[in-house]
């Protein structure tokens, strides 16, 4: 494993290519693992062993702390605490709805205020004179879930973004017991912890809960469209391929598993989204999945030029 800054390289290698008007334009760097259904390493790239934030992709993981601590909700609010949502109506009414559950309202929510997501939702928003709020961000299912957790426990609700809070405490426990290790814990964007561990470790965190049927895994595959949303990539992926489940993550991770317990994770160095799929879409076929099932044009990342597609993103990496 690679120590020091990222400006050494990390251990990362080529993973895809982007390609402008027949040429070659850019290049990212990254790294992939995938595991078979028994924990073995299908194949790797880069370095997987060396820590990274996979940001919003840890939300099943702490779903699954929050419901070990009692949290009671049902599995579309559940989808919505493992969400990075479009903030679309019908998103934050089931946000609201956790809220008020256990009796609160959005002035609980303690994430920074935020537009949709979904270009429609957010000129919607903006045309109606409305400013940013926690509700419409894209973790405030994941907040409204926390002070929930809060209440089932009589902790308080007041500073339970602090990793010192029992909430957090409890979450960082559950990572690192699945993901091995939590290396550090520094600030998301949301205002939450954020745990710095392996994209080893993430890829087996997603195996086990996958393959242990945790509730968190069968509320995204049942409504993957909370979990993203229509145009979202992790939404088109949950729904074109049978039985897995995914979530996303900024700075360009992504991880997956099946219920047998197969699973991936990716992680792009430079923290391009764009990468994402087509790097995610080449490892599930190295794992078997039938490449039919994968050839969603709209699953793709396209490269414009005066509005149209004229490039394609592609993977590169050797797996296998």
């Amino acid at each position: 494993m690679s120590d020091g800054s990222l400006t050494d390289g990390g251990g990362h290698v080529p993973i895809a290519v982007t390609t402008r008007s027949g040429v070659d334009e850019s290049v990212h760097h990254g790294s992939v693992v995938a595991l078979d259904e028994h924990g073995h390493e299908l194949f790797v790239a880069g370095d997987p062993s060396r820590p990274m934030y996979p940001r919003s992709a840890l939300k099943p993981l702490q779903a699954e702390a929050m419901l070990r601590c009692g949290l009671d909700v049902g599995d579309q609010q559940l989808a919505l605490v493992c969400a990075s949502h479009d903030g679309t109506d019908r998103h934050c009414e089931i946000v609201r709805s956790i809220l008020e559950g256990v009796g609160l309202d959005e002035s609980a929510l303690g994430n920074v205020p935020g537009l949709p997501i979904d270009d429609r939702a957010a000129a919607a928003h903006v045309r109606s004179g409305a400013e940013p709020t926690p509700l419409r961000m894209n973790c405030s299912g994941k907040h409204a879930g926390m002070v929930a957790t809060c209440v089932a426990n009589g902790w308080p609700i007041d500073g339970y973004l602090d990793e010192t809070h029992p909430l957090q405490v409890a979450i960082t426990h559950e990572v690192a017991r699945r993901t091995g290790a939590v290396h550090h814990v520094g600030v998301d964007g949301c205002g939450a912890p954020a745990h710095h561990v392996t994209l080893h470790g993430l890829a087996g965190a997603f195996a086990a809960i996958a393959a242990g049927a945790g509730r968190a895994p069968t509320a995204m595959r049942t409504y993957p469209d909370l979990v993203g949303g229509e145009h979202r990539f992790v939404t088109m992926l949950m729904r074109a391929v049978p039985g897995l489940f995914a979530k996303d993550g900024a700075e360009g991770v992504f991880a997956a598993a099946f219920a047998d317990g197969r699973a991936l994770a990716v992680k792009v160095a430079d923290g391009n989204q764009r990468a994402v799929p087509a790097v995610t879409l080449a490892a599930l076929a190295a794992m078997g999945i039938d490449e039919r099932v994968l050839d969603v044009g709209e699953m793709s990342s396209p490269v414009l030029g005066h509005g149209r597609p004229v490039g394609t993103v592609r993977a590169v990496v050797a797996l296998g």
